[in-house]
């Protein structure tokens, strides 16, 4: 009869995994928040119709051109990933001043793909705010408008999104986030294009790169916190929020500035972001441990749904920077090595992209840092993982009645976060410690994490050796349900 019920057990259990790696493939085909982008400044790049294969082998549901070239719209074609096209900097003065070329513009590059070929979004010019050429930045909001026309005249308005691309200088002030502030710099030209932005809907997209902030500021603790590994976080005195990451405090700062202005409706869009994998030998922070933690982590942070502070319950829409390494860029090293794929179509290091394996390696618990850096005294502890590991510790006690499996005292937000993260972004429901859900109060990370370690613990049978997340967790038979919000429970 003993034997009978551990069969049952364990073949429960086997359905239960099952169902997970059911939900993390399934997850994985609707992740419209994760896009990338497909730069073309290279001579080794494989066809586009190999592309467009590797772009549905993974969760990828988005990818950003900087042009427009006919080949890849075309290969993208009926696969249901949203293509933003873009017009180029050097088109900006005759999109502006001539209807006419927009008209013609819109209709060699958009009518005669769409709707096979899902084009979501064109961006006319890149960064050009913060390019410094007068000329230019007074053309570009006529230049939008006037594609924006163009597409109404062709009956696409209302289906096809119109933008441009910003870095994140066109902040005067970015910390702490809820100082958030455009340049009074652009005046009017930010004034109409936050009104353009808001009466059709288009996204205000932008450039965070953690990276640019780290090597300006390479210290150990900056580098943890650009790449979501454990950290002090920095604390926003005026909204309470303590920042555990810098693309959530970029991307708040960005919030912050739109909100001053009056665009509370206006989304916000990530063009790019990513970490190169090398570097030449004087460049602070390149390395393929930086690179796999940092998109690794964010990755798992936008499956989590947590959002950001000012944004919670929803991931921004982030395009990954890039798809392939660009080997004709000029620049530093670090330029030509951002590629998340080789031109072989194999991954550069493993992300967790994959549609057939969701779970990436697990990052280097201790942050890399270049020869420059001063080296960390061997007296310092280490770091741990930022993406819990679980089962690791065989050695777990096996309780005897109802248990839950909770956050150990004393285990840093960050970690927690960590730990909602990995949970959140492989499968499991977290709906209900997201915003309007019935365990979202009290909104803490301890009370989210809790909840979120517990549901993998349950889940996955109630064995013991589930309740671990890299020494964080502990069992207790104290059941944490309160009004309104019931955690699962079971005994072993």
């Amino acid at each position: 009869m003993r034997n009978r019920d551990l069969s049952t057990a364990m073949a429960i259990m086997l359905l239960r995994t099952l169902a997970f790696f059911t939900l993390a493939v399934n997850l994985a085909t609707c992740q419209s928040f994760i896009g990338v982008n497909y730069g073309q400044v290279a001579d080794n790049l494989p066809p586009p119709s190999a592309t467009a294969k590797l772009l549905q082998s993974t969760s990828i549901q988005k990818v950003r051109l900087y042009g427009s070239d006919p080949a890849i719209i075309k290969a993208i074609a009926n696969t249901g990933i949203g293509i933003v096209i873009g017009a180029a900097n050097g088109d900006i003065p005759g999109l502006a001043s001539d209807q006419n070329f927009a008209k013609s513009w819109v209709d060699a590059n958009v009518a005669p793909f769409y709707p096979a070929s899902n084009i979501i979004l064109i961006t006319v010019g890149n960064e050009v705010l913060t390019s410094g050429d007068q000329g230019l930045i007074s053309q570009l909001v006529p230049a939008i408008q006037n594609v924006q026309n163009a597409l109404d005249s062709s009956s696409l308005g209302g289906k096809i999104k119109v933008s441009t691309v910003h870095s994140m200088a066109v902040l005067k002030q970015s910390e702490p986030p809820s100082s958030g502030s455009f340049d009074p710099g652009f005046g009017d030209v930010m004034k109409w294009l936050l009104a353009f932005n808001s009466a059709t809907g288009s996204p205000f997209a932008i450039n965070p790169y953690p990276y640019f902030a780290y090597r300006s500021d390479p210290r150990p603790e900056t580098l943890a916190f650009c790449l979501f590994q454990p950290n002090g976080g920095r604390f926003d005195s005026k909204t309470n929020i303590k920042y555990m990451n810098m693309f959530d405090a970029q991307v708040d700062a960005i919030r912050s500035a739109l909100d001053s202005m009056g665009a509370k409706n206006v989304e916000i869009v990530v063009a790019e972001t990513g970490w190169p994998y090398k570097g030449d030998s004087n460049e602070v922070g390149p390395s393929v441990e930086n690179a796999k933690a940092y998109n690794g982590n964010l990755i798992a942070h936008l499956r989590s749904m947590a959002g950001t502070p000012l944004m919670p319950g929803k991931s921004v829409d982030t395009y990954l920077f890039a798809l392939y390494d660009e080997n004709l860029k000029p620049g530093p090293g670090s330029e030509r090595a951002f590629g998340l794929f080789k031109p072989d179509l194999t991954m550069t290091y493993d992300v967790g992209l994959s549609k057939t394996r969701q779970t990436p390696s697990t990052p280097s618990s201790t942050p890399s840092t270049p020869s420059t850096t001063p080296s960390t005294p061997s007296t310092t502890p280490s770091t741990p993982s930022a993406v819990p590991q679980t089962p690791v510790n065989p050695s777990a006690p096996k309780p005897k009645k109802a248990a839950w499996c909770l956050p150990k005292a004393g285990v840093s937000d960050s970690q927690l976060q960590a730990n909602i993260d990995y949970v959140c972004g492989h499968g499991f429901d977290c709906s209900p410690i997201q915003q309007g859900g019935a365990c979202f109060e009290p909104n803490t990370v301890q009370s989210h994490a809790a909840y979120a370690m517990n549901l993998l613990y349950q889940t996955a049978g109630g064995d013991p050796l589930n309740c671990d997340f890299s020494q964080t967790a502990t069992l207790s038979s104290n059941n944490p349900s309160y009004d309104g919000c019931h955690y699962p429970g079971g005994s072993t």
